[in-house]
């Protein structure tokens, strides 16, 4: 999950530095990660993954690292493969 994050990140996120570079619990928008970038990411996760963010996880606490991200796609892909 966290290497399809990162290459979101990289491909989306216009980050100051690579994806890889991030430890997991690393604040995203520290570096550099802005409003615009995190509905670009959002959407290219949902369609990678098929699943759909609701608007609960629709945060700024969502996307504030890789390890934060990863515990929402978890939580939706888990919830899709039990429907």
């Amino acid at each position: 999950m966290q290497l399809i994050i990162r290459q979101a990140l990289d491909q989306y996120g216009r980050l100051s530095v690579p994806a890889a570079s991030l430890d997991d619990a690393a604040d995203l928008f520290g570096a550099g990660l802005a409003s615009f970038t995190v509905v670009q990411l959002m959407l290219a996760l949902e369609e990678k993954l098929g699943v759909e963010f609701p608007d609960r996880m629709l945060n700024r606490k969502s996307f504030s690292s890789i390890a934060a991200i990863s515990a929402c796609l978890t939580e939706l892909t888990s919830e899709k493969a039990v429907a």
